[in-house]
């Protein structure tokens, strides 16, 4: 379906349970053939919300909009949308093809045409010759592949995604993320994808709005996310390992301002300079994640850093990668550092932080606190 209108537009939805705020004033759009998650932890609200636009549950304020008609108040059947669950939610006395083609048999399609489409759904998630096998007889995967078909065969206006591949082992999980991607390229239907699961909303999602608490944090690419987070939860809640943090305050004066960490200080760029109301006393938080910090000797060219005395705690070898405990001072903090690293428990090290990769956040701000550098 192509068309200028947003697919799903939020506008100041809230729901309440009793005294429990779940979602609070949430206003978002789901473009038209956008793969959109929503990202945040359990109890942030993110399954409200999705149950919301398959009308299974109701706004106790605001108005929740599809293709520009109003569904706030709509029955899930009357919105053309179909929803795959976490646990499969197949019948288990009916064969995979009966599972598949029970919302046309519902919708009274003809058997021929029936069988056709369902036959065409066998193919397309990659199920051919199993048409006649109970959900018992699969494996995990292949459950998760006949929840998808029967959702897919309706041909809906949007798909929505529970934390579909939960249940999946790792490796049948990233599996799975390519075979949706897959799916998802070939059919160009809007999708709305829940997960708690970083790396599946950063892998699989075009747009991810991250949620805390029911309040809608940041909507971005996952790229932007990634460079540019809105305030301190989405920062750590984005990358992994989490970006480290330091409590520190502004020093100096003019052109010649500074973040004193106590075990370290960072010269502010003019680019975060301009953005700061406040100069020298200002309370704020450092941040830098885990691959901005670099082992004596592999630096990567043109990168500006700075050295932090720093006594290596824990090594932990991936072989591609090590991951580094370290402390600076009484802070605590982590490095992705070259595997040809040669370093030993309790050894003193001097890091070298990527200067260009700082991510500060006001520490006064009311609430969350938030970047100063965007």
């Amino acid at each position: 379906m192509s068309t200028n209108l947003p697919a799903i537009r939020f506008s100041g939805v809230s729901r309440h349970f009793g005294e429990v705020r779940a979602v609070d004033g949430v206003d978002l759009e789901v473009r038209d053939g956008e793969f959109f998650s929503l990202l945040g932890p359990s109890g942030s609200g993110k399954t409200t919300c999705l149950r919301m636009i398959a009308g299974f549950d109701h706004p106790t304020a605001g108005t929740i909009t599809l293709y520009g008609q109003d569904v706030t108040r709509r029955p899930p059947y009357d919105r053309d949308v179909n929803t795959v669950f976490q646990d499969y939610a197949l019948f288990p006395h009916m064969s995979v093809g009966e599972n598949i083609g029970y919302g046309l048999m519902i919708k009274k399609v003809p058997r021929a045409e029936r069988a056709r489409r369902v036959a065409e759904m066998l193919d397309l998630v990659r199920l051919p010759g199993l048409a006649g096998r109970r959900p018992s007889q699969l494996s995990g995967g292949q459950r998760q592949r006949v929840a998808l078909g029967r959702a897919v065969v309706r041909s809906p206006k949007v798909f929505l995604f529970d934390e579909p591949l939960s249940n999946l082992d790792a490796k049948l999980r990233t599996a799975m993320r390519a075979e949706l991607l897959s799916l998802h390229q070939r059919l160009k239907t809007t999708s709305v994808y829940v997960t708690h699961d970083q790396m599946e909303a950063m892998t699989m999602a075009d747009r991810i709005a991250v949620l805390k608490d029911g309040i809608l944090q940041q909507i971005d690419t996952p790229q932007n996310l990634y460079d540019h987070p809105g305030n301190i939860f989405v920062a750590g809640f984005i990358g992994s390992p989490s970006m480290n943090f330091f409590n520190a305050t502004i020093t100096g004066s003019g052109d010649e301002l500074f973040v004193d960490a106590g075990a370290f200080r960072v010269k502010i760029t003019p680019s975060i300079r301009a953005r700061m109301k406040d100069g020298a006393g200002k309370k704020v938080i450092f941040g830098i994640r885990p691959e901005d910090i670099y082992f004596p000797g592999f630096v990567a060219p043109g990168v500006t850093t700075v050295d932090v005395e720093s006594t290596v705690d824990v090594t932990e070898l991936m072989g591609n990668e090590i991951i580094m405990y370290l402390m600076a001072g009484n802070n605590p903090y982590l490095a992705r550092v070259d595997p040809r690293a040669r370093v030993k428990v309790g050894e003193k090290v001097s890091m070298a932080f990527n200067a260009d990769k700082v991510h500060l956040f006001d520490a006064e701000a009311e609430g969350q606190p938030t970047l100063l550098k965007s």
